[in-house]
This record gives structure tokens, sequence and C-alpha cells, in this order.
């Protein structure tokens, strides 16, 4: 335990050096606020991005796969030759057509957020002269805005409208765009089997993903079933969201022994291997460069450390011939690195945060974000006062341990 006598040396030592002891604080204090500004910042643009990806993107999803393996139409020991023109795959079963049963089952198995299932169809827009293609998607209107938040992305009209009739539709903004039509006009959708019905707009909606704005219409799912003919049951996806997206793979992992083997189940990962990739790129960039930058004020600290035991030798042999052991000496310059570490660390996370408002107040336009995005979490500012002192406290005890083996015989002689 520091002693009341070496904390009293260590203040001395402190205020005889102001001008060393503000330069070492900065140190500490640049180093953490760079730190809580990058890591900061990284978690808001992974946290963006997040945002977009998963505006039209389940953390898991159930469908039916069609096989690109064509079927073995001759016995490999054949005898005869055996011609065979224009040979194609052909797909038994389509959609899920058992999927509310699936889906109550996996309901019933519990531990995710949300479920829902969807419909989903290619299909071609027409308004007057000018026609589209793009996806139709029939889906619970309710679920689908419990799953993905849709009422935060509808620029124009109320999501909840398609409820209202079976011949609403929601598009996005960019294929209300390459139409020409806006809130209440009537487009013509025509399905590949020919199909076709007239909808009214009730909802435009903007989510910043090209594949949904520019491409994607909604309707409710009861609309789309009777559009293709399906019953009830039926659905080309089911879409699931778990508590922290980041453990989507376990999770599937867990349900699968649920899903029929000829359903193939998916996270996200497993569909977006480059995202992984770049999240985990971002982060590496966030956490390496701010740590670089508190070990380069750590080797400042430390040379400051230095000089001040090179120009307190004298001192440091005259307190030993005093009878004070190296023990003493190292706990007055840890003192000195302790108190440097604490208040370079309370004032790093200070300018951490104020760094990190002014970026976050800055105007950023992109989907639904109006500003740069800025993470503010606990951690890591906890994260950053910790490593900083951490750093602190081992550029003060190198030098201190020179410090305790000080002869102050030699050093009085000399």
């Amino acid at each position: 335990m520091l002693s009341l006598t070496n904390l009293k040396v260590a203040t001395a030592h402190l205020s005889s050096r102001k001008k060393q002891a503000a330069i070492a604080i900065m140190s500490v204090m640049f180093g953490v606020g760079m730190f809580i500004f990058m890591n900061s910042f990284i978690g808001g643009i992974n946290q963006l991005q997040a945002d977009l990806v998963f505006s039209n993107l389940a953390h898991i999803r159930i469908y039916n796969e069609v096989q690109a393996t064509r079927p073995d139409f001759v016995p490999a020991k054949a005898q005869q030759v055996v011609h065979i023109r224009n040979p194609k795959n052909i797909q038994y079963t389509e959609g899920i057509r058992d999927a509310q049963q699936l889906a109550d089952l996996l309901q019933a198995r519990g531990g995710f957020l949300n479920l829902t299932m969807q419909v989903n169809e290619a299909v071609s827009f027409k308004s007057g002269a000018v026609r589209r293609s793009g996806i139709l998607s029939g889906v619970d209107v309710a679920r689908e805005k419990q799953l993905f938040d849709m009422g935060k992305f509808i620029q124009q009209g109320s999501w909840e409208d398609l409820n209202t009739s079976s011949n609403h539709i929601a598009i996005g903004m960019g294929l209300a765009k390459k139409l020409g039509v806006s809130l209440g006009s009537s487009i013509l959708l025509t399905t590949t089997e020919g199909v076709s019905k007239s909808f009214s707009i009730v909802a435009l909606l903007y989510t910043g993903n090209p594949a949904v704005d520019d491409n994607k219409a909604f309707v409710r799912r009861t609309a789309a079933l009777q559009l293709l003919s399906k019953h009830q049951s039926y659905a080309t996806d089911i879409q699931i969201n778990v508590a922290d997206f980041n453990a989507a793979q376990s999770a599937a992992q867990a349900l699968a022994p649920l899903v029929p083997s000829h359903y193939k189940i998916e996270s996200w990962q497993q569909a977006n291997e480059q995202l992984v990739a770049g999240n985990k790129l971002r982060d590496m960039i966030g956490t390496i460069v701010p740590i670089v930058l508190i070990i380069v004020a750590g080797f400042g600290i430390y040379n400051i450390m230095t000089m001040t035991v090179n120009e307190k030798i004298k001192e440091i042999a005259i307190l030993k011939a005093l009878g004070f052991g190296g023990r003493d000496v190292v706990e007055i310059f840890l003192a000195q690195a302790v108190f440097i570490g604490i208040l370079g660390g309370i004032v790093g996370m200070g300018l951490g945060y104020l760094l990190s408002s002014m970026m976050a107040a800055m105007p950023f336009k992109m989907a639904a974000a109006q500003h740069i995005p800025i993470q503010f979490t606990f951690k890591t500012y906890m994260s950053g006062f910790f490593i900083g002192f951490f750093i602190t406290m081992l550029a003060g005890y190198l030098p201190a341990r020179k410090a305790a083996k000080v002869d102050p015989v030699q050093i009085i002689r000399g």
C-alpha cells in the first residue's frame, strides 16, 4: 500500500515538472480520445450498414432451393448407346407447401425475436407505356413491420394501408420514379404465368438499398396467394430474426433439425460472406489503429518518466541514503504514472465524447440516416480508459525499476 510519505514525494516530483506532467497527461488524453472516437465511428458505420442490409434481409431464411445438379438419366454400367437431347432440371416441388405447419413448429421452438412468411415472385409492372420487371413480395403486414421495422422507411402514405384492401400495393421510390407514378396512382402487375391485376399505390418507401427501392413491391400475403393461385399454407420464404444477428449462424444450426431436408435453412452470414469479411476488417482497423496511437503515447510517457528519473537521480540517491528502499522508489514513480493515467484517461474520455458528438452532428444523408453514424457505448469508453491506464502504468514502471536499482554511494561520489 502506498505510504503518505511516498505520495508526498511523488506529488513534489510532479509539481516541480509541471510542463512535462502536462505533456504526459495530454499524450494519454489524445490516445484515449482517438481510441474512443475511432471505435465509436467504426461502430456507427457497422450499425448503419447493418440497418441497410437488414432492411430487407432476415437473419435466417428458410426456402426451397433449386438443385443445380442434373439427374442421372443413364446407369453408369449401361451397355447400350443412349442419346439424350436437351436435358433439363425438373423441380417437383415449388416453394414451401407446408409453410404454415413449419412456421408453427418453429414458433413453438422459440428462441428468436420474430418470424414471418413471404410469397416472392418475379413480375412486371406497367404504367401507361412504361414497363419494368421486379419482385412482388406478399407479406404479413404486421409481422413484416415487426421484423424489418418497415414504418421507418415509408416516405409517403402508410404501411398499414396494405391491410385495408387486396388491391393495395407499396413500392420503392426508385421503382415509382422509373414508372412515373406517385401515391394514389394505379399500376398493372403481370405474373410470369400471364395473370394481370391492377393495384393502387398506398405507400412509397425508401430504404437506401437499391435492390428494394428500385425493384420491389409489397402486397398483403393473401393478395399474392390469390394472384398466384396458391393455397393458404404456401410460401416461398420463412424469415426469422434472432435477438443478436451475430448469433444467427448458431441459431440456424439449432433450428436445422426441425426443417425438412428438402428445404434449406441459411443464416445471413452464409449468404453474405463478403459482408461478414468487411465487418471484421473494419473492426480490426477500428481496434488496431487506436491501440497503436495509445502505444505511441505510451512511448512519450516513457521518455518523460525516464527524463524525470535522470534529472532526479541525485534526489533518489539521497532518499535511498535516508533509508528509502527500492520498493519505495518504485511506488513514488508508479504514483506519478497513476495520476497521469487517471487524469489523462478521464480527460481523454471527454475528448472522445466531444469529437464523437461533433461528428454525429454533421449532416450525412444515407437511407434513413440524417447524420454521420456514431455509436455511443459504455464499453468503448471503459475500454479506452483502461487500455490507456495500463499503457501509462507500464510506461511508468520500466523507469521506476531503473530508479530502484540506483546505488546512492556511486551517485553521491560521482
